[in-house]
């Protein structure tokens, strides 16, 4: 909708007429919690005023908009210049969270976590399915848009610790501005191992359908195509059993590895986890022993916390340890086993 379409309407109506981004900007403003989501908004609603500038500056310098930002003192080039600023400003503060965060995915990926983030439409169940996993108490609301920020929290599935994000949900036709905007946020999704695609199956078909294909669609957007998927259907409580098997046949050529469940009633929340360690299973098994020195306690501690220890023996002089974890952490231990002048054993994939 053009600046002057919507001031016409406003005009007739009496009503502010909004167009289909600023309405989703508005929910977005409400919804923001976090500093960074709301720089976030801060830099997409400047990036559409600067869109329509030219327009709301005739309607104010015709008087037909007075004070609208008070602009009846600028003119067009003025208005870009200090909005421009402002623009650049943001950026700045934004750059500096997403290198903070970049820093942070680095550490995570020395200690060898692997990540799984929770995708989806807006109110399919992901922080529900995020408090489940993590028993956590992330915020949970019917309304749309209620997590406009990443939370990351480590969860454990068969004694393999994991880095669990929820992110923000997605809508249809997600203008290209914001994505731009939310780039920061939706980037942990990019740089995930894994992703679990929440649906409500509860809705109707025709609807779960629509909204798989704008997820899988904006996942190719984001730059996260090729990442593995679960696709978590949610909400199974609220069907009966034959309204949920009609569903999963309709849908089962249509989705990516379809797990039942409801994060509510924490129904199938085993079975999600094992087919998660399905995908994420290229664990080895490998084993070493170290001498006993001052720095074996230190090193054994880091062990331990970040990889699925089978056997420790303490022997009179050495300890003897055979343990699983994914390839690059293995290869870290590795590492290190040979600076302490140990040795390091085969490595086998696990079963």
């Amino acid at each position: 909708m053009k600046s002057v379409q919507s001031y016409n309407l406003g005009k007739v109506t009496r009503v502010e007429a909004i167009d289909r981004f600023k309405l989703i900007l508005e929910i977005f403003t409400r919804r923001a919690t976090t500093t960074e989501a709301k720089l976030q908004i801060q830099l997409a609603t400047l990036k559409y005023e600067l869109t329509h500038a030219k327009e709301r500056v005739r309607l104010t310098k015709m008087k037909e908009q007075p004070g609208f930002m008070g602009l009846g003192v600028y003119e067009a080039d003025v208005y870009y210049d200090a909005v421009n600023r402002q623009i650049q400003t943001i950026r700045g503060k934004l750059r500096k969270i997403r290198e903070k965060r970049l820093l942070h995915r680095e550490r995570r990926a020395e200690l060898g976590f692997r990540s799984i983030s929770l995708a989806g439409y807006t109110s399919a169940g992901k922080s529900s399915l995020f408090n489940a996993l993590t028993e956590e108490t992330a915020q949970v609301d019917k309304a749309l848009f209620t997590t406009l920020s990443t939370t990351t929290r480590l969860v454990e599935i068969s004694k393999r610790q994991f880095l669990l994000t929820d992110t923000v949900g997605f809508i249809d036709r997600l203008p290209l501005k914001l994505i731009e905007a939310f780039h920061s946020t939706l980037e942990e999704t990019i740089y995930a191992d894994l992703i679990l695609l929440v649906l409500d199956l509860s809705e109707p078909l025709e609807k779960i359908e629509k909204k798989n294909s704008i997820c899988l669609e904006t996942i190719e957007r984001i730059g996260a195509l090729g990442i593995p998927v679960i696709t978590v259907l949610n909400k199974i409580d609220l069907l009966s059993e034959a309204e949920t098997e009609q569903k999963i046949e309709a849908l089962k050529a249509k989705v990516k590895n379809p797990i039942l469940i409801s994060a509510l009633r924490q129904t199938n929340l085993e079975l999600l986890k094992q087919e998660i360690l399905k995908k994420l299973e290229d664990y080895v098994q490998a084993s070493f022993s170290v001498p006993l020195t001052n720095e074996t306690m230190p090193f054994m501690s880091w062990v331990h916390e970040s990889a699925d220890v089978k056997e420790a023996k303490f022997m009179s002089d050495s300890v003897q340890v055979t343990f699983e974890a994914n390839p690059l952490f293995a290869e870290k231990i590795r590492k290190r086993v040979e600076k302490l002048d140990g040795k390091f054993g085969t490595v086998s994939k696990t079963q």
